[in-house]
């Protein structure tokens, strides 16, 4: 991937936070540092880091959420305020999933929703 100053800056953007952003998000951040950078050139990048594998796609729902935690992992989702915050299971659910409906999955990501400790 070749360099540039607005990659270079959505990516910072994207690991120095945990909440799961948002393109807008994203844009209205790198906007401090790059007053002229267009909403279409944070698109364009967060497909190419995405591609490169440096970043993660996240729906939810009709929004698609960036995250920088490349690592497996599921995620916990607030019903109140919508926040994402990442889960790691050590359970063997592809084992169950074979076992209990004879079914082979590739692969499982899982978002349990509920209310966060904010709200509860």
């Amino acid at each position: 991937m070749r360099f540039s100053q607005q990659r270079e800056t959505i990516i910072n953007i994207i690991h120095s936070t945990k909440i799961h952003p948002t393109a807008d998000w994203i844009y209205r951040k790198a906007k401090k540092y790059i007053p002229n950078i267009s909403l279409g050139t944070v698109y364009r990048n967060l497909k190419q880091l995405e591609q490169d594998q440096l970043i993660s796609t996240i729906f939810d729902g009709s929004v698609a959420r960036f995250d920088s935690n490349m690592e497996r992992h599921d995620h916990l989702k607030c019903k109140i305020c919508g926040s994402l915050t990442d889960l790691t299971l050590d359970y063997d659910f592809k084992s169950t999933v074979k076992q209990k409906f004879n079914f082979i999955a590739d692969e499982i990501e899982m978002t349990i929703i509920g209310t966060c400790s904010k709200h509860n």
